[in-house]
C-alpha cells in the first residue's frame, strides 16, 4: 500500500490536484515505481469560475487524431461540494448536426446548444468520451477518467485561449446522457469500476489477487487509519483523512476503521 501525494495544477478557473497518475503530464513517481502505466488517472478538481465547453475524443479518434500510443478519455464526476445553485453542462440539447454546431460556434451562440443542469453534493455524472461538457463555477469534484490528457475546446466563454474547433466538431457524440443522480453503491462501465462504502466503525477487504491492476481508495469524507497486509505479509498503515487516496496491489488485505465515506476506484480488466 502506498499513500500518493497530488500534484497541483493552476489553472485560471481554479485548480486541479492530480491525485493518482502515471501520465507524463503530471506522473507521481511513488506511484510510477509501483504500477508502471496505470490506465486511470484520478483528480480533484475545484472550480471557482466555468471550465471551458469541451470534448475528448473516444479510443479510436485519439489515435487517428493523435497517434497510436493515444488513449481515448471517458470520465465520471462525483460532487464532493457545490455552491447553492451551481450547474454544468451536460451534452447539447436535442441532437444538432456538425453544421449547427459549427455556425453556432462561429456565431457567437454556442450557449442556446448547451444543455445545463444544476447538481449539489452527492450527484454523480456519467461523461462518456465524445460528450460535450464543462464544469461550472462553485463545485468540486472527484474526478475518474482514462489516463489520457487530451482535451479539444469548443468554446471559452471569452477567454484568450487556445480552441480546437475542426478536432472537437470531428469527435462529437452527443450519445443519451444518463440521468444525474447521487452515486449508488456501485458504478461501473467499459472502464472503471466506483464503489462507494460508508465508514461506520471498520471495514475490510481483499484486493482480488487475480486483478492485474493496483487499486485505488480515495477518502470522500471523514478521518481514521487504513492498514494492509501484502502477500508476502508485510504490513503498513497510514492515519487518513478527506481526499486522500491510496494505491493497494493485487492480493492485499485491507482495514479501515473510522467514521466517513471511501470510494473504491478498479480498473475493468482487458478495457484499458
Amino acid at each position: 500500500m502506498v499513500k500518493l501525494n497530488p500534484i497541483r495544477s493552476e489553472k485560471v478557473w481554479g485548480y486541479e490536484d492530480w491525485i493518482a497518475s502515471t501520465h507524463s503530464d503530471g506522473c507521481q513517481s511513488e506511484f510510477k515505481a509501483l504500477v508502471k502505466d496505470y490506465p486511470l488517472l484520478v483528480k480533484v478538481i475545484q472550480a471557482n469560475d466555468t471550465l471551458s465547453v469541451q470534448v475528448h475524443p473516444d479510443d479510436e479518434d485519439a489515435k487517428r487524431l493523435e497517434g497510436q500510443n493515444c488513449r481515448g478519455k471517458t470520465e465520471c464526476w462525483y460532487v464532493l461540494s457545490s455552491d447553492d445553485g451551481a450547474s454544468l453542462v451536460y451534452g447539447l440539447k436535442g441532437n444538432p448536426s456538425k453544421e449547427e454546431i459549427k455556425t453556432a460556434i462561429n456565431e457567437k451562440n454556442l450557449e442556446s446548444l448547451l444543455n445545463r443542469v444544476t447538481v449539489k453534493k452527492g450527484d454523480f455524472i456519467f461523461i462518456p468520451s465524445g460528450t460535450v461538457h464543462a464544469i461550472g463555477g462553485g463545485l468540486r469534484l472527484l474526478e475518474v477518467q482514462q489516463s489520457c490528457n487530451i482535451t479539444y475546446r469548443l468554446y471559452d466563454w471569452g477567454r484568450p485561449r487556445e480552441l480546437h474547433i475542426e478536432k472537437g466538431i470531428e469527435v462529437i457524440k452527443n450519445e443519451k446522457r444518463q440521468e444525474i443522480k447521487p452515486l449508488g453503491e456501485e458504478f461501473e462501465c467499459q472502464y472503471f469500476r466506483l464503489q462507494k462504502e460508508p465508514l461506520k466503525g471498520g471495514y475490510s477487504f481483499l484486493v482480488s489477487p487475480s486483478s492485474k491492476e493496483a487499486e485505488l481508495i480515495f477518502v470522500s469524507e471523514g478521518e481514521g487509519w487504513i492498514r494492509a497486509t501484502d502477500k508476502s505479509g508485510l504490513k503498513t498503515e497510514f492515519s487518513f483523512k478527506k481526499e486522500e487516496i491510496f494505491a493497494l496491489l493485487p492480493g492485499e488485505r485491507v482495514t479501515l476503521e473510522g467514521k466517513g465515506e471511501v470510494i473504491r476506484i478498479q480498473t475493468v480488466c482487458g478495457k484499458n
